[in-house]
């Protein structure tokens, strides 16, 4: 293992950010300036920091085996210098894309989906509070000006969806994997709409339900803890969104995804998904061992799709791509928003989590570490483009060829974009 050294201490010197590493015998590697120190328990952790496999390296900061000391910024940016190029790894061949595709099969049965997501989501819903926006609206913001706050970035998030989505007074609107019901209020109260939401986290559907009743909109908004899959047809809606929903469907299971969108969206009606891209074609995972982190701890079960797979899979399904938008950078920024809120209130997030009890109780650190890592991990791959974040709008061609703005349009979509920002 003493050899193991030399190397590494080369690999220290080219980072942008100056760090020490302490060894398993108490020795020090440092470098002047240092504000990051990683403090390593045992030999075969250090093998994997030689090995540039970082994902490593956080699993063994999550279990104890490595000590951070110094702010997630440094660390981030020392964890850019350490990868080998872009990490992004890609299935080029038929075996990987066949092993790949009955990997998301067997991954996304109903019983499954509704345990991963009750994994991620239900985890404790005062430890989201506590570095979420007061909506929890658990998604890309929207900067429409630099000065912007999180919170009011999140609100034009929202006014920017429904403003796509051309909602009116009246529309049956549903919104498809409806979170902590931001995007589903905030539609039923600026807009007017009569507004369905579904989820399978039972925190969320129970937060919701709150909501409703302390805002006096029953009546005029539900929320239901039910699969996209069991969504009843018989009446179909005038508008639908998805956001934060394609990372969770896998990739075996698009077609049942848009072909069910399409099912919901009445002929001439508009729906929208936002979601996680890659920033590969042939994407697999994130690579250096991060993709396995990101499953094992954060996000079971999660598939990323690049966004010309996520439209051939939309036209399959016979609904028709008007426009499409790249958000990449302001899922960063907010990601930093909220790795920034997290590391400010490190302390009363873990008696947060440790009053949880259960799992999560039980866990308490191992789960603060896991996210304290995942946000910032995130941050740094929507900035490097391993990753992004599209919106798609799309409509149920009624087929009218006499149009309703312009002859030939079918939908009530106007084929200018001038009308999202008035």
């Amino acid at each position: 293992m003493q050899s193991l050294i030399p190397k590494i201490e080369s690999q220290l010197s080219s980072l942008p950010v100056p760090i020490t590493l302490q060894l398993p015998d108490g020795r020090r590697v440092a470098k002047p300036g240092s504000r990051v120190t990683l403090a390593f328990t045992e030999w075969s952790v250090l093998a994997k920091l030689a090995a540039k496999q970082v994902g490593a390296i956080g699993e063994a900061y999550v279990e104890g085996r490595v000590q951070i000391e110094g702010a997630m910024r440094d660390l981030i940016d020392a964890t850019v210098g350490m990868l080998p190029g872009n990490p992004a790894e890609t299935n080029t061949g038929w075996w990987s894309r066949l092993q790949r595709r009955a990997k998301s099969h067997g991954a996304h049965s109903l019983r499954k989906d509704a345990a991963q997501i009750e994994f991620h989501y239900d985890v404790s819903d005062d430890f989201y509070a506590l570095w979420l926006d007061p909506r929890r609206v658990y998604s890309c913001a929207y900067f429409r000006e630099p000065g912007l706050t999180l919170a009011q970035a999140q609100e034009a998030k929202l006014d920017h969806i429904c403003r796509k989505l051309m909602l009116q007074p009246g529309d049956r609107y549903l919104d498809v994997g409806s979170g902590w019901g931001g995007l589903l209020l905030w539609a039923a109260e600026h807009y007017g709409v009569d507004a369905t939401g579904i989820t399978l986290s039972k925190n969320q559907h129970a937060h919701v339900q709150r909501l409703i009743e302390e805002k006096g909109l029953q009546g005029r908004v539900r929320v239901e803890l039910l699969d996209y899959r069991k969504l009843d047809e018989a009446r179909p809606f005038d508008k639908i969104s998805s956001v934060g929903m394609l990372e969770h469907v896998g990739s075996a299971n698009m077609p049942t995804y848009f072909g069910k969108l399409h099912a919901l969206l009445k002929p001439g009606g508009l729906v929208l998904n936002h979601g996680i891209t890659s920033g590969q074609l042939d994407y697999r995972q994130l690579g250096a061992g991060m993709g396995d982190f990101i499953e094992k701890y954060i996000f079971p079960g999660g598939e990323l799709l690049h966004v010309t797979h996520l439209l051939r899979d939309t036209a399959a399904a016979g609904l028709e791509m008007v426009d499409t938008e790249s958000l990449r950078p302001h899922y960063a920024r907010t990601l930093w928003a909220w790795s920034d809120a997290l590391e400010s209130k490190l302390d009363q997030a873990r008696e947060v989590l440790q009053r949880a009890g259960g799992r999560q109780g039980a866990n308490a650190e191992r789960i603060l570490r896991a996210y304290r890592l995942y946000l910032a991990g995130s941050a740094m791959s929507f900035e490097q483009g391993w990753i992004s974040l599209h919106q798609m709008l799309s409509t149920r061609p009624d087929g009218k060829a006499q149009g309703r703005t312009l002859r030939g349009s079918q939908s009530v979509y106007p084929f200018v974009r001038d009308y999202i920002y008035k």
